[in-house]
């Protein structure tokens, strides 16, 4: 046959990959700000190789009248350039152009018109230059931006979020005003620079002009490069950094139409600056971090899903994986071919679950899967688990926490064989009932064994001790006998009746669980040390504690492995009163931090070696929310290789709880194809 054609779409193409939002591209940047361009200034220039995706699709086939630009009709030129094969937009199925595409505007709080078009933007960057908080309806969802330059506007913004020290993202619009604020290493740079544009976690410099409240106690800050045209023109208006926040109240998913953001971010926001292009699927901004070689996902989102991740093994029935309770996705599964959610995050409320309902429908919608199977935590009163006995679907199979983290690491690596696994995170229910997180399992997809584990402290007030570090060195001070004085820096500033209450939680064992977390081993390592004792986020004391230890050189303290019976105890009892000891002795805070890290490094290691000689293993998998931690990461892994272990590391889907759907759809293929 001889010529080419585009012929119109069948049903038949849906089970193509839904392409995710990348950024602008350079070709589109340029016509943004060329004056001789008909596009010029248009806030929603895109062509084929950039713009929205998977935000904006209804349904598949991929094309307009099934997408939220259905309700803009292309002028002639437009429909011209869409028509031509010459052309760039050769059906780009979002061409527009100011006579024919979305518009922009701005208003107050009360509803109340201030600007349309481009005078709607100046507006907002005037604004945003004296301080105000503008609600941004972005790509995904709505942002809330602020001056990031600007200590009291950040503050501002901080105590109407009710995010009190959990760090903000901060835009800016070119590679050379990152690095302007930004120490970047190579690796950093092309993923700033990607097609995806995620937030990258970078150090800043220390001549950056940025308030000081962006990440309060960290080393590290969130950068991003502009992804939309709209936030290139505002961000070229402002002339400065702007944080650009999820639009939402904490922990609520982030809102995406025009009533509900209005709504929702009135209290937060002194202006709206909004378009008419419909969000379809909510999608926050992704989050990377570079940990030596490696780029480590802390959040899969936008630019990223919902593109699928492969199995190993192929699923006999469809599945629906419905992921853990905290950090949330799902996942569907259809043969080999493992489409995970965009992050949805913390199921703790009706919104969340909300959000958990429309992303699965959405899903069902655009990949043609109706699942027969559904895979779950084996925690009974997770609202994830409740989820997916509710969906009564042909057969339930439960998969336990830690195990779906290495085999998430595992199958996305396509290893099918035994490893032995370190799982190491804040919170995972064992399958003898206690709290998990400290775990070297030999693992794989059809099942595990518990080779070691950190020894068992008791958790006073339950729940309430992730939130409290004090309570955490509580627990371990009653393991420490006549050492106890190494503890006391963990209470400054606790009152006497708290603390109380809680020693007798823990001598009569009333809400004061067996926990086995690497998590909770950093929070009483932080009380410990007197760096924190209350925490206003998850993970704060963790990611202190590893701000403090930097890069500085640091050898081991006292982390005895014990023969257990049938595993082995890693004891951290005399780490801790190591910490305590050398602080009181006025031993430098972030040397002792370095020192910390070490110890566990090596003692994982050395607990990771002694279980694969024995097993005759030569692979270990790196999994769970731990080994977001840079420094402890690094460590290990050149540890292991050393010992010359092969080392598997989380690329695709980081090793956090954003992993565990996959994980657990992993598991469930392979009970299923081997039954």
């Amino acid at each position: 046959a001889e010529g080419f054609t585009i012929v119109a779409s069948t049903d038949a193409d849906a089970i193509r990959p839904v392409p995710p939002d990348v950024g602008t591209c350079a070709s589109c940047e340029r016509e943004l700000f060329d004056r001789a361009d008909l596009r010029y200034r248009h806030p929603f220039i895109t062509c084929t190789d950039c713009g929205p995706r998977y935000t904006i699709i209804d349904d598949l086939p991929y094309d307009r009248e099934r997408t939220s630009m259905k309700s803009f009709v292309p002028c002639a030129r437009c429909a011209a350039e869409y028509a031509s094969p010459s052309n760039r937009r050769f059906h780009a199925e979002t061409v527009a152009c100011h006579s024919c595409g979305p518009r922009v505007w701005l208003e107050d709080v009360d509803g109340a018109p201030r600007g349309v078009g481009d005078a709607a933007i100046m507006l907002a960057a005037t604004a945003l230059r004296v301080g105000a908080i503008v609600a941004l309806r972005g790509l995904g969802g709505f942002h809330l931006a602020v001056d990031a330059t600007n200590d009291a506007a950040v503050r501002r913004l901080r105590e109407r979020k009710h995010r009190d020290a959990k760090p903000l993202a901060v835009m800016v619009r070119t590679f050379d005003d990152a690095r302007a604020i930004a120490d970047l290493s190579a690796s950093e740079a092309a993923l700033l620079r990607s097609s995806a544009r995620p937030i990258v976690l970078v150090r800043l410099r220390s001549d950056a002009s940025l308030a000081r409240a962006l990440a309060p106690g960290l080393d590290r800050v969130g950068v991003m490069l502009v992804y939309t045209p709209l936030h290139h023109l505002l961000l070229e208006a402002v002339a400065r950094p702007l944080v650009m926040t999820s639009g939402n109240l904490s922990e609520e998913p982030i809102a995406i139409g025009l009533d509900e953001g209005r709504e929702r971010l009135r209290p937060l926001s002194d202006l709206f600056l909004l378009h008419d292009r419909e969000i379809l699927s909510r999608c926050d901004d992704s989050v990377v971090r570079v940990a030596g070689a490696h780029a480590v996902i802390q959040r899969r989102a936008r630019g990223y899903a919902p593109l699928p991740v492969r199995l190993p093994v192929a699923a006999p029935q469809t599945i629906i994986a419905v992921g853990p309770h905290l950090k949330n996705t799902f996942t569907l599964v259809r043969g080999d071919q493992a489409f995970v959610s965009p992050h949805i995050g913390d199921l703790e409320g009706l919104e969340a679950l909300e959000h958990w309902r429309q992303s699965y429908d959405r899903y069902r919608t655009l990949f043609r899967i109706e699942p027969a199977v559904a895979v779950r935590d084996l925690h009974p009163g997770y609202l994830s688990s409740r989820v997916a006995d509710e969906l009564a679907l042909s057969r339930t199979i439960s998969v336990q926490h830690h195990h779906a983290h290495i085999a998430a690491v595992a199958a996305e690596h396509g290893v099918t064989v035994p490893v032995v696994g370190l799982a190491f995170d804040g919170t995972g229910y064992g399958d003898d009932g206690d709290v998990w997180g400290g775990e070297v399992l030999v693992a794989d997809l059809a099942g595990y064994r518990r080779a070691a584990q950190l020894r068992y402290v008791s958790l006073p007030g339950g729940d309430l001790a992730a939130r409290e570090p004090w309570r955490v060195a509580l627990g371990y001070e009653a393991l420490a006998g006549a050492q106890a004085r190494a503890f006391s820096l963990a209470y400054y500033g606790v009152p006497i009746t708290t603390r109380v209450g809680a020693g007798q939680q823990l001598a009569r064992g009333v809400n004061a669980p067996l926990a086995s977390s690497m998590g909770r081993l950093f929070d009483a390592a932080a009380a410990v040390l007197g760096v924190r004792r209350y925490a206003s986020f998850e993970g704060q004391a963790a990611m202190e504690l590893e701000a403090l230890a930097g890069d500085q050189p640091a050898t081991p303290l006292p982390f005895p492995i014990i023969e257990g019976g049938d595993r082995l105890i890693l004891d951290p009892v005399p780490l801790l009163i190591a910490l305590g000891e050398g602080r009181q002795h006025g031993v430098e805070v972030s040397l002792l931090a370095a020192r910390f890290h070490e110890s566990i490094a090596h003692a994982a290691a050395e607990a990771a070696r002694r279980v694969a000689t024995d097993a005759g293993i030569d692979t270990v998998a790196l999994g769970g929310g731990s080994f977001q931690n840079a420094r402890l990461l690094t460590s290990i892994e050149r540890r292991l290789t050393k010992a010359r272990l092969r080392v598997l590391v989380a690329r695709a889907l980081g090793p956090n709880d954003g992993a565990i759907s996959y994980g657990q759809a992993a598991v469930a293929a392979w009970r299923m194809a081997h039954e």
